[in-house]
This record gives C-alpha cells, structure tokens and sequence, in this order.
C-alpha cells in the first residue's frame, strides 16, 4: 500500500504552498491533517473554508466542541479525537465535557444533550432525524439555523476524518498526550 505524503511548504504541489502558509500562521505548525490534504489543493482549501465557517457559526466553544468531537468519537478518528482534545482546551472547555465526549458519556446539561444527540442522529441515520429528536432540539432553545450548522460541521469532519483514515494520518507531537483509542 502506498504512503501518503506529509508535505511542506518546500513539498507540496504550488497551488496547496498559500494554503500550508495560512496554516502554519495560524497555528504556528502545518498540522500532518493539513500536510497530507496538500495532495489536494481543493481538498486542503475546501477544508480551511469549511473549518473557518464552522469556527465563525452560531455555536459558542463547547457546543463547537460538541459537534466536532461527537462525529470525531462516531467516525472513531484517531487522528481528530487528540487534536480536537486540544483544540478545545486551547478554547477553555471544561474537562469534564471534553472527557466525557471522548469517553462517549452523557452531555453535563440538557442542552448540550439534546445537540449531541442530533448531531450523532444526523450522522447515523444519514441525515434523517426524528421528529422526537428534533423536537428536542428545537425545546433546548436550538433553532434551524443550528440545525443547518451541524451539516456545515459535518461536512468538515467527514472531509477529515475519512483523509484520516485513507492515510493513516500521524498525529501531531502537541497532541499525541491526547491520544485516543
């Protein structure tokens, strides 16, 4: 089986050098996710506008952290589950909900419940969501436009989670203290 590639900036095919740039500005490294997504340009620019747009949503820190690592736990990504562990740290989440989200273990409130079970509903049943579920969503205070924005976020896990599975992706040094099994 053939390796994928984990590009630099010296490496990476001329359309994917801005974007390994915009990466390592913004998080002072070119994570490996990104480096192998070079490969792709589209993929690697599709991604960043998708994660950017998802960061910039309704969703306040713990219920982005919510949405990336309830898919990120679904999907069983070995690759997302530490970074996004440190992601959401870096954005202050309490560790009790980062740890329960890991260990696939109830929401701290109803809120957040009612969310995460929407989100894994979306994801299991392929976008198919009980009126029951959405019901509860709706009765936590969510609105359609959250519902929406779990598709955003959806569609930017599934981009990674999926690359990181094909390529077995390493996991970066700052957030192999996080690993997950």
């Amino acid at each position: 089986m053939r390796q994928f590639t984990i590009h630099s900036l010296e490496t990476a095919p001329a359309a994917s050098e801005p974007l390994l740039a915009k990466s390592l500005a913004a998080y002072g490294m070119v994570p490996n996710l990104h480096a192998v997504m070079a490969e792709a340009p589209g993929l690697l620019e599709g991604y960043q506008v998708l994660h950017e747009l998802f960061a910039n949503s309704s969703f306040n820190a713990d219920e982005l952290t919510v949405v990336w690592q309830s898919i990120n736990v679904e999907h069983e990504c070995h690759y997302c589950v530490p970074a996004h562990t440190g992601i959401a740290h870096s954005m202050k989440v309490d560790n009790a909900l980062i740890e329960a989200l890991r260990n696939k273990q109830p929401m701290p409130n109803a809120k957040l419940q009612a969310l995460q079970d929407t989100t894994l509903e979306m994801v299991r049943e392929r976008g198919q969501i009980s009126s029951d579920t959405l019901n509860a969503f709706y009765g936590a205070g969510y609105e359609q436009r959250q519902l929406l924005e779990i598709i955003l976020g959806l569609s930017q896990k599934v981009m990674s989670n999926y690359v990181n599975h094909i390529a077995k992706t390493p996991i970066d040094d700052a957030f192999k203290k996080f690993a997950w099994k």
